[in-house]
């Protein structure tokens, strides 16, 4: 199979591209604008291996998207690219329609052109698989389960914005005949994940003896899924999925953020026990705009349909992200020394644009 990743260098598409090359021997082209998320460090585990290449370029540029399909010809495009965190979309939304709704129009019609050469087998394979959030949404009560029938209410600029981009992505399988399928996800944690989100933050704050940062009470929930079931399921999407159809991908993992928070200062206790107990770091800030109290999703479907379930278990793999840290500090410490230190963000600043 060939297949193009865009957004490949970031968190859950190097994932998806390491698992591809590594277990699947598929030819993979990953696309990549290499904004401050995107770390080619992520690759390095497949970066030499056959079948594998990199592009450096912006979903945006519409000749660029057309060179990148020319170059690979694929079976399969996994569209991962896209601003993504909450926070920095109420300080700059503009970043998040330019992305995630131009960039996806673009690559779309990109799509759309390649799609409208292939005949026969080639034809029928052809996917393109959008990748998108829980967050399209908007906010559950204390009870009931996200479930494809769902109506959308995003709530922030981020999850607008990627809402957008998956009723662009039916609009056009709708339209033009482009076979699509997409995929909505719960809240993510592993290994390679941006410092900026809550679990890693935590972690590498508490190393570093800083304050645990939690908003409100810490009372919002959340369900989590490692980034490598999540990497397995984004696959069997993309390879049987259904055209036309959505399938929600969760880890059956519901926590109140501050029980997250607990449990790691409980693993940093006895793999990194510093001074004291890491739970006297925690602080509770002011809450973020629009903060939604509870996601949580049900995946029968994919279960049923396409027989993907999530395989690791939350504390098991809370461990693992932990270790992976520790062990890391050089892919971490490259980060830190560049545009992101760990500051706050989505303060809903005057002059935002």
């Amino acid at each position: 199979m060939n297949i193009l990743i865009t957004g490949g260098a970031g968190f859950i598409g190097s994932a998806v591209a390491r698992t591809l090359v590594r277990d699947r021997a598929a030819n993979v082209l990953v696309v990549d604008k290499l904004t401050y998320a995107g770390n080619l460090d992520s690759l390095k585990p497949v970066a030499n291996a056959p079948g594998f290449a990199f592009m450096q370029a912006d979903i945006c540029d519409a000749a660029a998207m057309r060179q990148a399909i020319a170059r690979i010809r694929p079976d399969t495009i996994m569209h991962l690219a896209a601003e993504s965190h909450v926070d920095r979309s109420i300080d700059a939304p503009g970043a998040f329609v330019e992305t995630n709704v131009t960039g996806t129009y673009r690559l779309l019609e990109a799509a759309l052109e390649w799609y409208r050469t292939l005949g026969g087998e080639a034809k029928a394979r052809f996917r393109f698989h959008h990748v998108s959030t829980d967050e399209v949404f908007g906010a559950l009560g204390d009870s009931g389960h996200f479930t494809e029938e769902t109506p959308y209410a995003p709530r922030s600029p981020y999850s607008a914005s990627k809402a957008a981009s998956d009723h662009l992505v039916r609009a056009w399988g709708e339209t033009y005949g482009l076979p699509v399928v997409l995929s909505n996800c719960s809240n993510n944690y592993g290994p390679y994940q941006f410092p900026e989100k809550l679990i890693p933050l935590m972690i590498l704050n508490a190393v570093a003896g800083k304050p645990l940062p939690v908003y409100g009470r810490g009372e919002n929930v959340r369900d989590w899924i490692f980034v490598d079931d999540h990497a397995e399921g984004l696959i069997e999407v993309a390879a049987k999925g259904k055209p036309g159809e959505t399938y929600l991908l969760g880890g059956r993992a519901e926590r109140r953020n501050i029980d997250v928070v607990r449990t790691l200062c409980r693993i940093l206790d006895r793999l990194h026990p510093g001074a004291g107990p890491h739970e006297r770091l925690i602080t509770y800030v002011t809450d973020r705009p629009g903060h939604d109290h509870r996601y949580a999703i049900d995946c029968a479907k994919i279960e049923r349909e396409l027989g993907w379930r999530p395989k690791t278990d939350f504390e098991k793999g809370l461990e693992a992200t932990v270790r992976w840290y520790l062990e890391n500090e050089d892919w971490w410490r490259r980060i830190h020394s560049g545009a992101y230190r760990g500051e706050r963000l989505g303060l809903a600043r005057e002059g935002t644009q």
